[in-house]
This record gives C-alpha cells, sequence and structure tokens, in this order.
C-alpha cells in the first residue's frame, strides 16, 4: 500500500478516500478489541509472559500507552457487555466513553448507560456521569508543588508554584509503566483541567506562579466582608466575571452606554464600534463560518472580525458585511478567494478578485471561487461561507 501524499485526488475523491479509511480504520480497531478480548479470556498474554494485557499490548502489538490503555479496557469491559462492540461498530460510542465508563457499568444499569451516553461527547458524558454517581467535593486547598528535579514547572513565575485545588488519583487513568533504569523519564500523566464531580460542581485544577498567589490572597482579604469564608470557588467565579467583561468590552465594544459615532471615511477600513456591538450579539460572539452542508460549529476561540466581502474588494464595515470568524476560517476564505499566490498580493489583484462575488436574490452574496464549490449566504446573517 503506497504511503506518498495523495497529491493526485480530487478535493471530492479526498474527502471520500478520508472517510473510507476514517471507517476502516475503526472497523479494524473493534476487531482488534475483540479479539483482545478472546485472547484476555484464554489468558494467551499469561502464556507469552506478560503479566497484563496492557503491557502485552504495548511490547507485542507496539501500540502506544494510551492505545493499548483503552484498547484493553474496552476488551475486557466487551466479554461482560457484548454491546459495547456493535456500539462502537456504529460510532454511537468511542473508546474514550467506553474508558469513561468502565468505573459504573454494571449489569443492571448498562443497558441505561449506554443509551444514555451514545452520540455524546467528552465533556457531555461526564457531566452525565456526574449526575448519575455524585463525587465528594473535596475541601478547598492551595498547596505549594514540589519542583521535579531538572524540569523546570510550567507556568511557573517569580515565587514557588502553587496548584489550586487537589489532586486524587482518578481510577480512569491509565497507568504508568516504569522505564527502565537507563530511560529517561517519561512526562506525567496530564490530568484535566476542569473535572465534573456533581450537578453543577466542578473541580478546577491548574498550577500558577507567585505573584498569582499573592493576587489571590489579596482579593481574598479585600472580599472578606462579601464572602466572610474565603470560598476559592467564589473569588474565582467574581474575577472571571470582571475579566469577561472587561474582555468583551476591549474587544466588541460592549457597554451599557455607547456613545455616538463620530463618522469615518467610505474607504477606511476601521470597524465601528456599534459595528463590532451589533456583530458581536448577532453571532453570539462565535465564529460564524457555515460548512457547504449548511452545518455552523461556533467555535469561541481565536475568533476576529470577518469581511464577508474583502475590503481590497470594495467591502464595507457595515454590519452587514462583517462576520465573526475564527483564525482558521478567517485564513482560509482569504485563501480561497484570492488564491494561495493571490492572498498577500497588490490591491489591483484583489480588486481582480472581487468578480467572484456575485449579488443574488434577497440581498444575497453568492460566493463562485475557482473550484467545484458553490456556496452562498444571506448579507443581513453571519452566513458567508467558503
Amino acid at each position: 500500500m503506497s504511503t506518498a501524499l495523495p497529491l493526485h485526488l480530487s478535493d471530492g475523491e479526498l474527502v471520500a478516500a478520508v472517510a473510507r479509511l476514517a471507517g476502516s480504520e475503526r472497523a479494524a480497531t473493534v476487531a482488534l478489541i475483540a479479539h483482545l478480548a478472546e485472547l484476555y479470556g484464554r489468558r494467551l498474554h499469561e502464556r507469552a509472559g506478560f503479566s497484563s494485557l496492557f503491557t502485552y499490548c504495548m511490547e507485542v502489538l507496539r501500540l502506544s500507552e494510551q492505545e493499548a490503555y483503552d484498547r484493553m479496557k474496552a476488551a475486557k469491559l466487551a466479554r461482560r457487555f457484548p454491546a459495547i462492540l456493535e456500539l462502537l461498530t456504529s460510532r454511537r460510542i468511542n473508546l474514550t466513553t467506553v474508558r469513561l465508563l468502565a468505573p459504573h457499568l454494571t449489569r443492571d444499569n448498562c443497558a441505561v448507560l449506554l443509551a444514555e451516553t451514545s452520540g455524546k461527547r467528552k465533556r457531555q458524558v461526564q457531566e452525565l456521569l456526574a449526575r448519575r454517581f455524585p463525587q465528594p467535593v473535596p475541601a478547598a486547598s492551595i498547596r505549594k508543588v514540589p519542583a521535579r528535579s531538572g524540569a523546570p514547572v510550567v507556568g511557573s513565575s517569580a515565587g514557588a508554584p502553587a496548584a489550586v485545588g487537589v489532586d486524587p488519583t482518578h481510577e480512569g487513568s491509565p497507568p504508568t509503566v516504569t522505564p527502565a533504569a537507563s530511560a529517561p523519564p517519561r512526562p506525567p500523566q496530564t490530568r484535566p483541567v476542569v473535572e465534573p464531580l456533581a450537578p453543577d460542581q466542578y473541580r478546577f485544577a491548574f498550577t500558577a506562579g507567585g505573584e498569582a498567589r499573592e493576587l489571590f490572597d489579596l482579593a481574598r482579604d479585600l472580599l472578606r466582608h462579601a464572602v466572610p469564608s474565603g470560598d476559592p470557588g467564589e473569588i474565582f467565579t467574581r474575577a472571571l466575571k470582571r475579566l469577561v467583561e472587561d474582555l468583551v468590552k476591549e474587544k466588541y465594544a460592549v457597554t451599557s452606554r455607547p456613545g455616538r459615532s463620530g463618522g469615518q471615511a467610505e474607504d477606511s477600513r476601521n470597524i465601528p464600534a456599534e459595528v463590532k456591538r451589533a456583530v458581536f450579539v448577532r453571532d453570539r460572539g462565535r465564529c460564524a463560518y457555515l460548512a457547504p452542508d449548511r452545518r455552523r460549529y461556533g467555535e469561541r476561540a481565536f475568533v476576529e472580525f470577518h469581511h464577508v466581502r474583502p475590503h481590497a474588494a470594495g467591502g464595507r464595515p457595515t454590519s452587514s458585511n462583517i462576520s465573526l470568524r475564527c483564525r482558521a476560517h478567517n485564513d482560509y476564505e482569504a485563501e480561497v478567494f484570492y488564491g494561495p499566490a493571490k492572498r498577500d498580493a497588490g490591491t489591483e489583484v484583489m480588486r481582480e478578485a472581487a468578480g467572484r462575488y456575485e449579488r443574488g436574490t434577497d440581498d444575497t452574496f453568492l460566493f463562485r471561487p475557482e473550484t467545484e464549490m458553490v456556496v452562498s449566504g444571506p448579507r443581513d446573517t453571519a452566513a458567508r461561507t467558503g
């Protein structure tokens, strides 16, 4: 089988090939899990000299720690609950869901839990399990983290780093295999930053420097009149609310008392404050890019203002022509519109590319890039696609 890049495939063929290969990989993974379940039942890994199926998967099959752990856990559960194999095959659950369900599945609740978690993402599964199997909320704590020899603590600044929250052992985490004495130490297993514990109860775990510890202590003292207990969760929530308010005001000019615009030149690239506010409310602070199947994923990270009709092509900074895009889709649409070689070219080349936009019915812009894709979106919504 060739491992060269499939440069000869068209866009449609490439998308179809990726989907086909993903399906083949999924089928192969489920088949591997089924065979591992039978191998485990016959104790063939022990006959081969391995005390656990996990080490067998790593040493014989050359899987990574995470791959070995997920497949080992799924294989053992599949022996008890064969329905897991069917759900994995049909993509209704994945290996992450199986790992999260493993400590909680019983003969009595198996059918219900598998049905409730079908089609859900990791965070949704975690929150569902937190409602069904709430964990005791640990007492808030701040402690000094001992520095590992030879390895600086990430995120530390002046002073000793402090860990906020507690870090109990997680039953669902993959075990760490002790390396040989001559091998370099492996990095520690990462823990989730936010973990649901019970309904509306989350555990936050992160490491911060001495400056953060000093600021936290100062904030706790200043808030004693409002939060006598000094609850870190309440202080953290108040700080985040103020931070989000400041960020939204800074980026989207959102304010309870907006001022009047002084106007600007017709060819100005500046986006007026009232346009920023209107676009933020309309697009709900999320990327408004629509896929060809009209699906909107709504990314919130790295969101930027995007000209539906580019400024160099005559697009003005109005609420009907400005939309929110994540950085990836902002760059993608620029490349589709101008072409990889023309995206950063001169103004004249950009103006020539403006002919790819045509005014359609109902005040709609039709975007016709030099590909077989033809998409459209109304100007008065943030529905321009690329």
